[in-house]
């Protein structure tokens, strides 16, 4: 075991009696909503985090990319949903973890990739399973409710080499938002839209047992699922500050944060210099356009207690400066934050901050550290 003064800064610490709040409290959510909860392991990308999710009563996970099925998959994991669509040129991979025994199931939202999918199903003898996207909230991704493009691609599907499984979809401008009515009320269009998918299809004859809905706002912010069959939710393990704005948590029960060292002042501007630069923060600016920016990451001390006022104003590659938001300097810094200092970092964004690190330190109720390995790819 280690203790954060032997660790080499800049490090990703995860704080595990936070972690697991953050776990209990949505698998108890989702019990209470009657829901199956599907974990989205992409902003941990750590088996040993996805391992305590399912532990705690989710089934399955959700991945991002194919090189986290084929980890979490060799890992033990076997019932996993490939939450983006998939190209004609990941087709073949994806074949090849199905037939060593993984329960894959990817999905599509276009003619295109439906076709590509069912004819490589059929020139192998082999089912895919799928679901197809539905856009919800006009974010990003998906075939919107009521479109006949739904029924083209699910009749591409089930003309032979693939299985439809059912629908998703993800509400992304959820992020957006930042009142309880207002995520109530997407939480419940995300709900709407979707069954309303649900029911086009079994209207026209199609199969559609599974239902999948998912976001952390949405997952925290729905009241009642009528129609849904499971929850996809990820940042919620760690949460960040973004979440912390869009008001699902606060920021004392942000898990993950970068540990760093002060290596220098500019006392004449306020700026105290730390070695966690952008390199291990990440460029992601998420809370800029919401009401409380806090530059690179919001600032505390040794023992995750935030630093009113402080946080990480600008960032270069391995340098950090840390300053005062309240519009004057700080000149006494040097004395508040002396070199050799070990702070932590709260960031914008877990899942863009956890991608700068190749392992996490594990920090449990005791102070103690284990590292836990993460992996990053496609």
């Amino acid at each position: 075991m280690s203790t954060l003064a032997s660790l080499v800064t800049p490090s990703a610490l995860i704080d595990e009696t936070r972690m697991m709040r953050n776990i209990s409290r949505m698998q108890d959510r989702m019990n209470a909503l009657g829901m199956r909860l599907r974990p989205h392991v992409k902003t941990s990308k750590c088996v040993e985090v996805a391992r305590r999710q399912l532990g705690q009563g989710a089934r399955g996970i959700t991945v991002s990319t194919l090189k986290e099925a084929e980890c979490f998959f060799a890992a033990g994991f076997n019932d996993i949903l490939y939450a983006a669509c998939i190209p004609p040129s990941k087709v073949d991979r994806a074949l090849a973890l199905r037939r060593r025994g993984c329960d894959l199931t990817v999905i599509v939202d276009s003619m295109e990739a439906a076709r590509s999918l069912a004819e490589t199903g059929r020139a192998n003898a082999h089912a895919f399973d799928v679901m197809i996207e539905i856009d919800s909230d006009g974010h990003r991704s998906g075939v919107r409710a009521g479109d006949r493009l739904l029924i083209d691609i699910a009749r591409e599907l089930t003309a032979g080499g693939a299985n439809l499984k059912g629908v998703l979809t993800h509400a992304g401008s959820s992020y957006d938002l930042n009142t309880s009515d207002s995520l109530e009320q997407l939480a419940e269009q995300e709900r709407r839209e979707i069954v309303a998918a649900a029911e086009q299809l079994r209207a026209a004859g199609f199969p559609c047992p599974e239902v999948s809905v998912g976001s952390t706002p949405t997952a925290l912010s729905a009241t009642n699922l009528p129609g849904v069959t499971e929850v996809r939710a990820g940042v919620y393990v760690f949460f960040d500050l973004v979440m912390s704005n869009v008001g699902v948590c606060t920021p004392q029960d942000i898990a993950l944060s970068v540990l760093t060292t002060v290596i220098g002042h500019q006392a004449e501007k306020g700026w105290v210099i730390v070695d966690a630069g952008w390199m291990a923060m990440s460029r992601d600016r998420g809370t800029a356009k919401q009401a409380l920016d806090y530059g690179y990451g919001a600032v505390c001390d040794v023992h995750g207690d935030m630093i009113s006022g402080y946080s990480v104003a600008a960032a270069n590659q391995e340098h950090g400066i840390i300053s005062h938001g309240g519009g004057s300097s700080d000149r006494d810094v040097a004395e508040r934050f002396p070199i050799g200092s070990l702070l932590r970092i709260l960031p914008n964004h877990a899942c863009a901050t956890g991608a700068q690190h190749g392992e996490y330190c594990l920090v449990d109720g005791q102070g103690q550290i284990s590292r836990w390995t993460r992996f990053n790819g496609w």
